[in-house]
């Protein structure tokens, strides 16, 4: 079957681990918070917003894989649209490391964000509903992990 004809199966739910494996990659942004809090004394909260920043572009380069992913499977089509989505994160998280400090992290907040609402304003038909549901849980948890970091971390310089 080509790629062309390839069609996703929109009623499969996501399997248990994929599940774990997205939630568990909040783990570092946790860590990159109780360092940036419990470490502002200790001379560590720097490190916590590094850890932020590094992880957060990691994983939104992750997640702009996941539709160069799709097209390759012929889930999605090779449109202008679908390689903007596929490299601009790995872009906007590059970007952010750039930046560092408050800076990137509000970089990565508005990229997850902004990622987000186009996977579900543009995107919804195309993509499995347990991937958008489980893609709006984790991206609330890392706007939050990332927001409360960068109000533990202010101030904080590497």
């Amino acid at each position: 079957m080509s790629p062309d004809t390839l069609q996703h199966d929109h009623s499969k739910s996501l399997d248990t681990a994929a599940r774990w494996a997205g939630f568990l990659g909040l783990l570092p942004f946790v860590l990159a918070l109780l360092l940036a809090t419990a470490g502002a004394d200790g001379g560590l909260a720097p490190l916590g917003v590094q850890i932020a920043i590094a992880w957060g572009a990691v994983i939104l380069s992750f997640i702009a894989a996941v539709h160069w992913g799709y097209a390759l499977a012929g889930w999605l089509p090779w449109s202008m649209g679908t390689v903007v989505s596929a490299t601009l994160p790995s872009v906007v998280g590059a970007a952010a490391v750039l930046l560092g400090g408050e800076k990137g992290i509000a970089l990565l907040v508005a990229g997850f964000g902004l990622f987000w609402l186009f996977e579900h304003r543009a995107l919804a038909s195309e993509l499995p509903s347990d991937y958008l549901e489980l893609r709006r849980m984790l991206t609330i948890g890392v706007c939050t992990l990332l927001v409360l970091t960068a109000f533990a971390g202010s101030g904080a310089h590497s």
